[in-house]
């Protein structure tokens, strides 16, 4: 009888996507979602021990002008797709080339967190190959289907994080 390893009965890690991954020898960017926030790394192997050369937290969007009272929104469409471009950003700055989006054990569905953070990272600059129907739509990601309209305030957090 056969058991299996206690990380892929605990629903963390699919082990054939991971050794895929570890194969191809390119930087990986890591995608996690918690209740509160957006996670993202950058990640790099060897000898199947991963190094974290750097990360970008959607708690960082404060800095930028993320209006306190919408901490709670930190984990939102926008959120997700401004921590897309702040990694983009810091990978640009470091000159990692094609790196490879790891999603994970997260359900892929379309026009979720997960593609606007890709979306944030594509207009950053980075080649990655992504489907564009998979892509959220622009009014969506600048928060003009909320109650109230949020586009002024993502439009300006947008343009802090560029002009780095």
């Amino acid at each position: 009888m056969k058991i299996t390893k206690r990380r892929r009965r605990e629903n963390k890690t699919d082990y054939a996507k991971r050794i895929r991954l570890l194969k191809s020898d390119s930087p990986r960017i890591v995608f996690r979602k918690t209740n509160k926030y957006i996670i993202s790394q950058c990640v790099t192997s060897e000898n199947a021990q991963d190094k974290i050369e750097f990360g970008a937290h959607s708690k960082e969007l404060l800095n930028y002008g993320w209006p306190k009272e919408l901490t709670g929104s930190l984990k939102s469409l926008s959120a997700a797709y401004l921590t897309g471009l702040l990694l983009g950003r810091k990978i640009e700055k470091n000159k990692i080339k094609s790196p490879i989006i790891d999603f994970g054990m997260i359900r892929s569905l379309n026009k979720t967190k997960m593609y606007a953070f890709v979306k944030g990272i594509l207009d950053a600059g980075i080649k990655i190959e992504c489907n564009e129907k998979v892509l959220p739509e622009e009014d969506r990601i600048s928060g003009k289907h909320m109650k109230k309209d949020f586009s002024t305030t993502f439009s300006k957090i947008k343009s802090e994080i560029e002009k780095q």
